[in-house]
C-alpha cells in the first residue's frame, strides 16, 4: 500500500492534512500583506513594525519550545491543539472588530505567533501516528506537509484575482478566521482524544529544565546552527526577491508573484517524490544535495533576473527548497525519537538561527556590494552549514537518536 493510500484510508492522516492545508491558508493570508496593513492601513511605524516583528519571532520560538516540552511531559496534545486554534481564532477576530495599532501589535505580535506552533504540534502527532508504518513514515509525512504548499498557492491566487476585484486589503482576516474557525472545529472533533489512541504516546518525565539542557548541549546545539544556515537560504530569498525584480528593468510586481507561485508549485511534486530517495540517500547527504540546488538558484537570481532563463531557476529552488522545507522536520524527530513535540518545536528555533544568518548576509552584502553580493553570501552560508551537518553526521547511523542522558 502506498503513502498516499494510508493517508486516505487513515483518519488521523486525513486529519493532518485538513490541518496543515488550514495552516497554510492563514499564512497565505495573512504574512504576504501583514506589513502593508501594519504600516499603509493600521499606521504603524516602520520600526514600530520592525519591533513587532522581532516581538512575533520571539513569542514563536518561546511558545514553540515550551509546548513541545510540555506536550511531552503530560501527553496531552489535543486539548494544547485545541488552545492553540482558539488563540489563533481570536487574533484574526480582533483584528476584524478593531483595526488599531495596539491590536494589530497584540494579534500579529502574540496571538497569531503562538497560533503558528500548530505546525510543529501536527508533526509530532504524525510521528506518534506512523508508528504502525516505519517503511512509509517519510512519505506520508511528505504527503502531509505538501498540503499546505498546495493551500498557500491557491490561498495567493485567490486573493490576486480578489485585490484585482476591488476587495479591501483587511479581509485577508476574514479567510483567515474562517481558517481558524476550521481548525477549532476539526480538533474539536476530529483530533485524536489524549490516552485513547492506538499507538504510545509515553510521557517524557522531564522537567522544562532538564528538557531545557538538553536542547543547549552541542550534540543537539551545533545540527541547530547548521541546518539554520542551510534555511537562512530561503528566508533571503524571500527578501531579495522583490527587491531583485523592481530593480530590474522590465520586471514588476506580478513576476514577483508568478515568480513565487511557480517556485511553490514545483515543491508539491517534488516533496512527493523526495522519500522515495531515502532509502539509496542519506538524509544529511539529501539536504547537501538540495542546498546546493537552492544555493545555485539564489546566487543566480540578481544576475539572470533581466532574461527568460530567470524562469528556469524556479525549478532550482523548487527541487532544493523541497529538501530544506521537508528534510529537518524528520531529521529533529529521529534526533530526539523519545520526544516528538521536543523535536518539532526544533524547527522554530531553526527558523530564528535562520532568521540571523538571513539578516547578517542581507546587512554585509548591501552595504558592501549589492544584491548579487547578498545572495552570494547567502549562498556560502547555506552551503557551509549543507556541508558541516554532513560532517557532524557522517559516522551516526542513519535514524538512530542522540543519546543525551
Amino acid at each position: 500500500m502506498t503513502a498516499f493510500q494510508i493517508v486516505l484510508r487513515t483518519p488521523v492522516f486525513r486529519m493532518l492534512v485538513a490541518v496543515i492545508g488550514l495552516v497554510g491558508l492563514v499564512n497565505a493570508s495573512v504574512y504576504p500583506y501583514q506589513s502593508l496593513i501594519g504600516i499603509e492601513v493600521v499606521g504603524l511605524s516602520k520600526p514600530a513594525f520592525a519591533l513587532m516583528l522581532v516581538l512575533a519571532s520571539a513569542v514563536a520560538v518561546t511558545t514553540s519550545v515550551y509546548i513541545g516540552i510540555l506536550s511531552d511531559q503530560r501527553a496531552n496534545r489535543r486539548i494544547v491543539a485545541l488552545i492553540t486554534a482558539v488563540i489563533g481564532l481570536a487574533g484574526s477576530a480582533l483584528m476584524l472588530g478593531a483595526p488599531l495599532p495596539v491590536t494589530f501589535i497584540l494579534a500579529n505580535g502574540i496571538l497569531l505567533p503562538i497560533a503558528s506552533s500548530l505546525f510543529a504540534q501536527s508533526f509530532a502527532l504524525n510521528r506518534l501516528a506512523s508508528q504502525d508504518f516505519p517503511a512509509q513514515r517519510e512519505a506520508i509525512q511528505a504527503t502531509i506537509r505538501a498540503a499546505m504548499s498546495v493551500t498557500f498557492l491557491l490561498m495567493l491566487v485567490f486573493w490576486t484575482f480578489g485585490f484585482a476585484a476591488g476587495l479591501p486589503v483587511m479581509t485577508i482576516y476574514v479567510s483567515a478566521g474562517l481558517a481558524s474557525l476550521g481548525l477549532v472545529a476539526l480538533i474539536l472533533v476530529r483530533w485524536p482524544r489524549d490516552g485513547a489512541t492506538q499507538w504510545q504516546d509515553r510521557r517524557s518525565g522531564m522537567r522544562l529544565s532538564q528538557a531545557l539542557m538538553q536542547l543547549a548541549r552541542p550534540a543537539v546545539s551545533v545540527r541547530l546552527l547548521c541546518l539554520g544556515a542551510v534555511a537562512s537560504s530561503g528566508i533571503l530569498y524571500m527578501v531579495l526577491i522583490s527587491l531583485v525584480f523592481e530593480a530590474t528593468p522590465g520586471r514588476s510586481t506580478a513576476d514577483v508573484a508568478l515568480y513565487v507561485g511557480l517556485v511553490a508549485g514545483w515543491e508539491v511534486p517534488c516533496m512527493l517524490l523526495l522519500p522515495r530517495y531515502l532509502s539509496h540517500v542519506s538524509r544529511a547527504r539529501l539536504i547537501v544535495i538540495g542546498t546546493a540546488l537552492y544555493a545555485s538558484h539564489l546566487v543566480l537570481m540578481p544576475v539572470l533576473a533581466d532574461g527568460p532563463w530567470i524562469w528556469a531557476l524556479t525549478l532550482l529552488a523548487g527541487l532544493g527548497g523541497t529538501a530544506m522545507l521537508l528534510l529537518p522536520i524528520s531529521y529533529y524527530q529521529d534526533l530526539l525519537a523519545t520526544q516528538p513535540g521536543t523535536a518539532a518545536a526544533l524547527m522554530a528555533l531553526q527558523k530564528l538561527v535562520g532568521d540571523v544568518f538571513a539578516a547578517t548576509a542581507f546587512l554585509i552584502g548591501t552595504a558592501t556590494g549589492g544584491y548579487a553580493l547578498t545572495a552570494l553570501i547567502g549562498g556560502v552560508v547555506a552551503m557551509t552549514g549543507a556541508v558541516g551537518l554532513w560532517l557532524v553526521d557522517r559516522h551516526r547511523p542513519a535514524n538512530v537518536g542522540l543519546d543525551l542522558r
